[in-house]
């Protein structure tokens, strides 16, 4: 069975970005509340609980959202604050342990067991974890505390809302052999229908399945299967866990048909993922364009280069390339993304002998933008073409 000497816990807030907007507005407190786009072409972004009870869930597209609710109030996404929350939350996390891998902005791993001699059992960590975020940001959180990662995750969501769940290593059985098999990490509805088609339905069904049947059935992924359903997880809590991508797309309220419209798009999102990648210390190689139609079917066209970018300016050029390459301007585009991956740091790799000088002028520039936006707020500081033709209405889509 998984080690007993570990103790990691799993801590997820609670409808994040809804709760933030019920704590700074509180005449929503109580009241049904979705975070997004605009109400005739966004999506939702996050629902307080008094939403979800409705069936309304994130990604869902907002007018759905507002059939299903339509007393919800919908509010304006607002990253600068949501960020800001976060900041002060994982700013509590670390007073227990520097061993924290973020998943997200709104959720983590804590590995404490290093931890409990002067703090107290993992129980009682989390319980003053939670106090605390509850009295210093406004905001509840949901955690679980196991021997390990996937176990921690699970007990977390049985506490959902606002509630500590704990599975000691003699309990692991009791908790896990009931739950379904899409309670496992990496069984979605495709492993989920092979398995109930063999008659496996729950936990308890697949852990009487030899290791070796399960390889034969489904390769690799099969001992991943062999190993959860007996609570088995030996990933350690990597505090070092690397970004793999950084990008941002936008919702149109209106569908883009006019090409020019759509590379004015391009360059206000390549400028707000360049200052997010150096913000992060961070280059990418490879470019990807996302584009969504207005029949809502998508495509993507990435690039790969030698060099890595973090300037708006050039990760622009190989995006306008790239939409090029797709049916955008023959076809009304609803939703345009740019985003970076195959990361590296900042300044990493030479670029070409001539090409040189010219890359050390725009580091420079941009590290100058970036204090300048740093003072006076990234509004303040934009392109000059993104000033003479505002762009569209949108929904931002983070």
């Amino acid at each position: 069975m998984t080690s007993a000497r570990r103790c990691i816990l799993h801590l997820d807030l609670d409808a994040f970005y809804a709760a933030v907007e019920q704590r700074d507005h509180p005449q929503l407190q109580g009241r049904p509340v979705i975070v997004g786009g605009s109400l005739r072409r966004g999506v939702v972004c996050a629902a307080s609980y008094e939403a979800r009870y409705y069936g309304v869930r994130s990604a869902m597209p907002m007018a759905q959202a507002l059939r299903l609710c339509p007393e919800a109030v919908v509010q304006p996404v607002r990253m600068a604050e949501y960020r800001a929350a976060s900041r002060a939350v994982f700013a509590i996390f670390a007073r227990y342990t520097d061993c924290i891998e973020a998943l997200s902005i709104d959720e983590a791993f804590l590995d404490v067991s290093h931890s409990l001699r002067l703090f107290g059992p993992g129980a009682a960590i989390a319980g003053r974890i939670r106090q605390e975020v509850r009295d210093e940001t406004g905001l509840t959180l949901s955690a679980g505390v196991a021997p390990n990662k996937f176990l921690a995750k699970l007990a977390s969501e049985a506490a959902k809302p606002d509630g500590l769940c704990e599975i000691q290593p003699d309990q692991i059985d009791a908790f896990l052999l009931p739950l379904p098999v899409r309670s496992l990490w990496g069984v979605g509805a495709v492993t989920a229908e092979r398995l109930a088609a063999m008659g496996i339905r729950q936990v308890g069904e697949l852990r009487r399945l030899s290791r070796d049947f399960l390889h034969r059935r489904f390769g690799a992924a099969g001992g991943l299967l062999y190993e959860l359903a007996r609570g088995i997880d030996e990933r350690p809590v990597d505090s070092e866990v690397r970004i793999k991508s950084i990008g941002h797309e936008d919702t149109y309220a209106e569908d883009l048909r006019d090409t020019e419209v759509m590379r004015r798009e391009l360059l206000a999102l390549s400028e707000r993922v360049a200052g997010r990648l150096r913000r992060k210390g961070v280059q990418g190689r490879c470019v990807t364009v996302k584009v969504k139609f207005a029949d809502f079917s998508v495509v993507t066209r990435s690039r790969t280069l030698s060099t890595g970018l973090s300037n708006g300016g050039e990760i622009f050029s190989v995006a306008c390339e790239l939409l090029e390459q797709t049916d955008a301007g023959r076809r009304p585009v609803r939703l345009l993304g740019v985003s970076l991956s195959t990361l590296e740091a900042l300044g990493a790799g030479q670029p070409e002998l001539f090409s040189a000088p010219r890359h050390e002028r725009l580091l420079r520039l941009d590290r100058a933008v970036d204090a300048l936006r740093e003072r006076f707020g990234d509004p303040g500081v934009v392109k000059a073409g993104l000033l003479a033709h505002p762009p569209p209405a949108s929904d931002a889509e983070e």
